[in-house]
């Protein structure tokens, strides 16, 4: 989360340190963080290809985004969101990958209105659900069966996310869920509480930033050991000279470990297209 603290506009970022159960502040720059608050809420014109859809768990109405191509059935990705909840950016994707011929499902793991519009609402909203691993599997479980009951899905699944969504979707693989792969873009790497030696089956690809402050080398290192445990079949593709957030063109701030960069992006989602190809052929 973000915190203003002593000098005005002086921005920090606490973020969750998964090994220690512990959090940890990192300096962040004004203009990334109000940019990264503005792609998020600023009206970007209605040029979405999908329409939001209503579902219900738990006595709870979440709300998504579905987008599909034109034709035959297709198969499903779920889009996992980062801290803010579902907004423009998940909807892009989304509406990015029904290009590429895939159903595409924005997920909520909030609830329908429920989104934050502050940092200090985006760690309320966060903090909860990493807290409590198991309640978060159970919402994106909710998300990826509301997908995948549509018409025009054809039963194969697979998810990716961004940030706190790429925890997300490391978290169906280690959950067992109907996916066949995931792709996590500078997504937080710790193992979830509730299953401490998980055996994954999804394909697993992880698309990190060396020099992002939220997923460290250490954090790294026990993710490799993790998924070799699990006996996945896994990639992790390490891009050096590169930090958090660098899918977000918002994120301006290199110095303090959020930078946007085009051509990492680029390969990124080269990678992410290769697995989708792969796993929902």
């Amino acid at each position: 989360s973000l915190h203003v603290c002593g000098a005005p506009m002086r921005l920090f970022s606490w973020g969750w340190d998964l090994e220690t159960k512990s959090r940890k502040r990192i300096l962040i720059g004004r203009e990334a963080v109000l940019g990264l608050i503005r792609q998020r809420y600023e009206t970007k014109g209605d040029t979405r290809m999908g329409e939001l859809i209503d579902y219900d768990f738990g006595g709870t109405t979440y709300e998504g985004y579905l987008a599909k191509p034109s034709g035959g059935p297709a198969p499903l990705v779920l889009v996992g969101h980062a801290w803010g909840g579902q907004g423009d950016f998940e909807r892009k994707a989304a509406d990015e990958l029904a290009g590429k011929g895939y159903a595409a499902v924005a997920a909520d793991v909030y609830g329908k209105g429920i989104r934050g519009s502050s940092p200090e609402e985006n760690e309320k909203l966060m903090t909860p659900l990493v807290s409590d691993r198991a309640e978060l599997q159970s919402r994106l479980a909710a998300a990826l069966n509301a997908g995948l009951d549509r018409d025009g899905v054809n039963g194969k699944a697979a998810a990716l996310g961004f940030c706190f969504g790429g925890l997300c979707v490391l978290d169906m693989a280690r959950a067992g869920q109907a996916v066949q792969g995931v792709a996590s873009f500078h997504g937080l790497l710790g193992g979830a509480d509730n299953l401490p030696s998980p055996k994954i089956s999804a394909k697993v690809l992880a698309l990190h930033g060396w020099d992002d402050p939220m997923a460290t080398p250490e954090n790294v290192m026990e993710f490799s050991k993790e998924m070799t445990s699990a006996e996945a079949d896994w990639q992790l593709y390490a891009y050096g000279g590169t930090s958090h957030a660098f899918t977000n063109p918002e994120a301006q701030d290199a110095a303090n470990g959020m930078q946007y960069r085009a051509d990492i992006t680029r390969r990124a989602w080269a990678a992410c297209d290769d697995l989708l190809a792969e796993v929902l052929a």
